[in-house]
Order: structure tokens, then sequence, then C-alpha cells
């Protein structure tokens, strides 16, 4: 997760740096039982799925169950999702110390409303018999458990169960914030060091802090090896409450320094720009709400500062909205289809330019490398097969399928679960595959390197533009 929560983007992005997998990428949205949607589209209102007998705590695992039979977008085994739960709640009770604990065996028949039954049934049996050994969060805790396990059992990373605090922070992240905060980009190195780059104008920058710094403590305690949310936890704070930083250059860990820094409320935005010459260079760093009108604004200030040539900057990008993906793609696409998404049942939903293009954005280049994901790779695969964008990096991610969130009612968490797969307008699936660009360029992925005489990717692609702008 991220400082500035748009940082919690930037961060699971950075985790995929470290992990080599894209978290939280772009998904449309849903509705169970009457809950607000989150961001785009809504399934319906499912409250008649929601049983009568059971407790709320046991009829979500009910509701998580038959949502992921229905919606993934591919065949599961029927005993797959209850096999997945038991296991959960064995290994769950196991590291409380229970290790007898025996629960009901359930048997599936791929009937949705009868294999959802039995999953409340086995969450209940567990709360009945546990939660109170377990103390004052039991019933949570168990809950927990079993919808991971229901979730998790399909063995795909994008499906998951997000809790309270997780889909809290997944929408912050694509509203931009508003929080106390430093306003800085996280990211984790391999080796568990954190790694931050300030944004300008806000709190870390106005004392001075660079981009590449590693922080070595936070109020005084070491935080190379702590998982990145908790760091950002540490960092975030009241706005007007001061927080304690010490860090240094990432080439001089000797020249150390302490920043004391004053948390201000924090809004993110997902769009960089410069001009260098006449080259507008945009970078962005996730998908998210206001990011078509950032990227609108953007070109048009480059162009009216006599931009010839245009640079967007996806490298790092894990993603974000699949509407967000349209309308940044729309801005260059003046007709025609953006991406299409295929369900299981094979139907398959068309989302066509937007009709707001700007013109004369040519010539452009879009860089690229292993950790451009999802709404990213959508933007830039449609750019690419409309022949108007030159792609220069390395090969993306390959992250060719789409997640829905449904909202639980009650519990306060969520489902992410993969609902479709996607082509490009050319027809490309891109899934485990990637999109390899136009000219390859290899570069270690260092955020430290970007937008810096060492950013070999960068100087290609400011030598590309020049070349044709002769």
């Amino acid at each position: 997760m991220s400082l500035s929560i748009r940082l919690l983007l930037t961060a699971l992005i950075a985790l995929a740096l470290v992990a080599g997998t894209a978290l939280y990428l772009e998904f449309r949205t849903g509705t169970i039982a009457g809950q607000p949607a989150l961001e785009v589209a809504t399934t319906g209102d499912l409250r008649d799925l929601l049983p009568t007998t059971d407790s709320p705590a046991s009829a979500v695992a009910d509701l998580t169950l038959r949502r992921l039979e229905m919606e993934y977008y591919k065949a599961i085994t029927p005993e797959t999702p209850l096999d997945g739960e038991r296991n959960a709640l064995r290994t769950f009770l196991h590291s409380k110390k229970i290790g007898d604990a025996s629960l009901p065996a359930q048997t599936a028949n791929g009937d949705e409303v009868t294999d959802g039954a039995h999953a409340a049934a086995l969450l209940a049996y567990a709360q009945q018999h546990y939660g109170t050994a377990l103390g004052t969060s039991g019933t949570d805790d168990l809950t927990n458990a079993a919808l991971r396990g229901i979730m998790t059992s399909v063995h795909d990373p994008y499906t998951v169960y997000l809790s309270p605090q997780e889909i809290q922070g997944l929408n912050e992240s694509l509203s931009g914030g508003n929080f106390g905060g430093i306003g800085v980009y996280i990211y984790q190195l391999k080796d568990g060091r954190i790694i931050v780059a300030p944004i300008e104008h806000m709190p870390a920058a106005k004392v001075g802090m660079k981009p590449g710094e590693i922080v070595d403590a936070v109020d005084g305690k070491p935080v190379r090896g702590l998982p990145i949310d908790h760091v950002e936890t540490m960092i975030r704070g009241e706005a007007g409450t001061v927080v304690h930083l010490r860090a240094h250059p990432y080439e001089t860990p000797k020249a150390e320094q302490n920043y004391s820094i004053v948390r201000e409320i924090i809004h993110v935005p997902t769009v960089r720009a410069k001009m260098e010459g006449n080259i507008d260079y945009i970078r962005l760093s996730d998908f998210g709400k206001t990011s078509g009108d950032e990227m609108r604004k953007a070109l048009l200030d480059g162009k009216a500062k006599g931009a010839r040539g245009y640079i967007l900057d996806f490298r790092d990008n894990g993603g974000g909205l699949l509407d967000a993906a349209v309308s940044i793609s729309s801005l260059f696409i003046p007709q025609g289809p953006i991406v299409s998404t295929i369900r299981r049942d094979g139907g398959r939903t068309t989302d066509d330019a937007l009709g707001d293009a700007i013109d004369g954005l040519q010539p452009l280049v879009v860089l690229v490398n292993k950790y451009t994901a999802s709404a990213s790779e959508i933007t830039a695969g449609a750019l690419e097969d409309y022949h108007l964008a030159t792609l220069i990096g390395t090969r993306t991610f390959g992250k060719g399928v789409v997640q829905t969130i449904y909202p639980l009612p009650e519990q306060g968490g969520a489902l992410k679960i993969t609902t479709a797969r996607y082509l490009t307008p050319a027809g490309r699936d891109i899934q485990h595959h990637g999109i390899e660009p136009n000219i390859v360029v290899n570069q270690e992925p260092n955020p430290s390197l970007v937008d810096t005489p060492a950013d070999k990717q960068l100087a290609a692609a400011k030598a590309h533009l020049r070349q044709l702008l002769r």
C-alpha cells in the first residue's frame, strides 16, 4: 500500500517488483445484496440470496461461495471451494493451537444454492464450537479464514477476499487519497529496503527529501524487511502531527540524514508531466478515478506549450480501473473498439472509443516494462494496434483478465473475482504473454532510475521522437 493511499497501488506495484506478480489491477465493480458499487457497473440486487436461518457471519460464506461459482471466468469443480474453506479453517485453528479441531464433512454437488448452504453450515459449526476459545475476535477471525479459503481455492492470484481495511484502502487509492501523510511514492526492494520518491510540492519534498532515498527508520524504528503496508501505516497519521524519518541516498548509505516532516492532507495525482524542449513527458502511476481528466489536462497543457512529440510512461504501472483505460485510450483513438471482455459463457462486451479524442498527439511513444500490467497494457495494446504509438522498453507483464469487485453486506469486506478475459482491438489475448515493444531497450525496473540521466529507456524514447521530428 502506499503512503499517500494512491501509494497503496504504487506499493502494491512495488510488491510486484518483489514477488513477481501484479496485484489490484484493472477491474469492474458489482454489488451484492444491494450494497453500493465502488466504482462502475453493478450486477443487480442479490438480497434474495441471503439465507434467513443462518447468522450474518455464516451467511456471508454462502454468498461468497455462490458468487464465486456463478461469476468466475472458468468452470469450477464443485468441491473445490468447500475444500478450500475447510482447509483454511483447519489451518487457522491449528495456528491457534487448537490442533484437534474437527469439522463436519460437506459434499458438494455443483448446485450453487446447496453448496452455498453447506459453506454457511461449515462456518457456523466452526464458530459455534471454537469461536469462544478464540476470544472476542474469534467469530470475525473464523469468518475471514473461511472467506479467504473459498476465494483462494481456485488458485487465481487475482481472485481474493478483501478485508474491510483492504477494500477501504483500495477505494481510497483509486480516488486519490485525502488522508494524513507526507506525499511520497513508496517501493520495497528485493532485499527488504524501503525506497521513496517524494511528490513535488508535498511535505516530504518540501523538507528536501530526494527521489530514490532509502528509509532506514520511522520514528526511530528500523523498517527494513517490514511489510510495506506496515511501513505505510507508520508514516501516515493525523494532519499536523510530525513523523521522523532517517534516510540516505541510494548509492551512499553513510550519508544518512534525519527528516522531521509535518503531515498534511494528501491528494496524490496519478499524472506527472513536464516539458523537455518540444517533448511532453507524462508519467502515469495508475488508472484511478481522476486519471482520465488528469491525462487530458496534461496533454492539452503540453499542446499549449508547443509540444510536438509525446511520451507516455507506463513503466511499473500495475493498472486500476478499466473505465480509466478506455478514457485515456480515447484521448488518442477517435473511434473504434478499445477493449473486448469475454465471460465464461462466451458473452462479449466491447468498450468503444468515447469520441473525445484530442487532435495532433503525434508522434507518440509509450514506455513499458515487465511491470506494466493490466489497464496500462490495455491502453498500450490499443495504441499499438491502431499504429498510433511506438512502444519502447521491455515486454509487459501479461495480465489479460478482468476482475469485478463485490462488496459484502454486513461484513464490510469484498470479493474480487476474475470474471472475464480481455482482448485488444486486434484480437490479441495477452494473458501470460504480455506485449512486445516495437523497440527493445533493456533496463532493470529500478524506481530510482526513472527520469534520471541513467534512464536508458527514456533516453531512447526522446531520441526516437527527435529523429521523427527532424
